[in-house]
């Protein structure tokens, strides 16, 4: 499997290298050359297997890995799941479902990806011997996912950005409480667009970045996308797939969560509908309406993690709307980044209506969702969860449709505790989370200064 960037001017790669290299060295995102099958048969093949089987049937294709090492990094990564599941359904509604993507070592999706790419990084520094700096940045969840899964690893030191003042205190204590000595949590003086411009920024810079060895693990990187892929599978054919097509409502930032079903859709699954939920950030629902992607300024709501106007993955559906012109994508890329917006083309629009619906929920709908979730089934759902149950809610009704709960309610207990009057618990083995010391530094919003710190504390 070969991949290339969607602004045509880097070198083509294998997987391993498209996953090392996260970010191609002309500012685009990897994507693989040709999407593989997987027949009906495939499909209706999942039902009833383990997650980490059916999770080698679907990644297999796409890496050059031999078939033994890849399974048992693969259960290395989801060994430490606190539902034997691994992505367990729950039904809130007659045909209304929700996908338990929460029982990783961090509460949230980001593990499904993070702790597989621990394991395939560990496989390559053994290999290699070479040692690799780790930089990313994060709204929330990303971050914590990635100090715990680098978190002690040799040959490894792991720099995450985070927007100061503008992320749970419980996302801020899971990055700042971790002892090891490889991770660092760095409070940048801005938002998450800032944070992760400063990411790339450090990429494009590629003297720096051979330096330092410098490696992405957001979901920039095709690793992350390729492993959330797997989840859409064993939800469909636990419900019924290929016999059936299902629905999906995927709370959406950065947008790789929810691109993961479109090449889950490419590979074969039956995809119903394939949803965009946003809460008031909402342009990427504004895009899908108008054809207008323009940045308005970002504004703190009670779903953190959602709050972006500058969402990556995004260019890798642009990419495949506008049928593979890179010269197209780096245009708009540049229009993005001078302009602060851009103009979708009439027909890469249309081509991404026919992949995707959206719709947002204000504030006071987000609250009003987990209240009244609560009441009538006696499920909890974390704030980003409720934007996506509201906007599911108001999608024709055509069959089962499948909402992604992101992140365990614990993680949001100040929104839950507002809406529900509950204020939700940690599970035991976090229970201690609020008694741990913190480490973390506070950062100036200047590239500059962060690649001055990185070079401080490598060792």
């Amino acid at each position: 499997m070969r991949y290339h960037s969607t602004r045509g001017q880097a070198p083509v790669l294998d997987f391993e290298g498209a996953m090392l290299a996260g970010l191609a060295r002309d500012g685009g995102l990897y994507l693989p050359q040709a999407v593989p099958q997987m027949t009906r048969d495939d499909i209706a093949a999942l039902q009833g297997l383990p997650y980490e089987e059916a999770a080698l049937r679907v990644m297999r294709p796409f890496t050059d890995l031999p078939e033994t090492r890849l399974a048992e990094m693969i259960a290395a990564a989801y060994a430490g799941f606190g539902h034997a599941a691994r992505a367990p359904l729950v039904q809130i509604a007659p045909d209304g479902w929700l996908l338990e993507l929460f029982h990783g070592p961090t509460l949230a999706f980001k593990d499904f990806a993070m702790q597989l790419i621990g394991q395939l990084f560990q496989d390559v520094m053994r290999r290699r011997g070479e040692r690799i700096t780790i930089v990313g940045a994060t709204s929330g969840d990303t971050g914590s996912a990635a100090i715990e899964a680098f978190r002690g690893l040799e040959g490894v030191e792991c720099f995450i950005l985070y927007p100061h003042g503008r992320v749970s205190e419980v996302q801020r204590r899971q990055m700042t409480t971790p002892s090891e000595g490889n991770v660092h949590a760095l409070a940048v003086d801005g938002d998450f667009d800032d944070c992760q411009a400063a990411v790339k920024a450090m990429f494009n810079d590629h003297a720096f970045r051979d330096r330092v060895g410098l490696t992405a693990v957001n979901s920039i990187n095709w690793a992350r996308v390729l492993a959330q892929v797997v989840y859409y599978f064993t939800a469909a054919a636990a419900l019924g797939a290929p016999g059936r097509a299902i629905g999906f409502t995927v709370p959406t930032g950065n947008f790789g969560d929810i691109l993961a079903g479109d090449v889950a859709r490419r590979m074969g699954l039956p995809i119903d509908r394939l949803v965009v939920a946003t809460n008031r950030n909402d342009i990427l629902h504004r895009t899908l309406t108008t054809g207008a992607h323009r940045k308005e300024g970002v504004v703190p709501t009670a779903s953190p993690s959602m709050d972006i106007e500058v969402s990556s993955n995004f260019e890798r559906a642009l990419f495949m709307a506008y049928d593979g012109d890179a010269s197209a994508i780096a245009q708009l890329m540049d229009e993005l980044a001078r302009d602060g917006g851009f103009t979708v083309s009439q027909g890469a629009l249309q081509a991404l209506r026919e992949t995707f619906a959206s719709g947002r929920a204000s504030e006071e709908e987000t609250a009003e969702t987990i209240r009244r979730v609560f009441a009538d089934t006696g499920e909890v759902l974390c704030p980003h969860t409720a934007v996506g149950v509201k906007v599911a809610s108001e999608q024709p009704h055509r069959g089962p449709m499948v909402t992604l709960a992101t992140a365990h309610p614990a993680k949001f207990p100040d929104a839950v505790e507002a809406a529900t009057g509950l204020r939700p618990a940690l599970p035991e083995r976090m229970a201690d989370l609020y008694l741990r010391s913190e480490r973390v530094t506070e950062v100036a919003n200047d590239v500059g200064a962060l690649k001055s710190l990185i070079l401080e504390r490598l060792p």
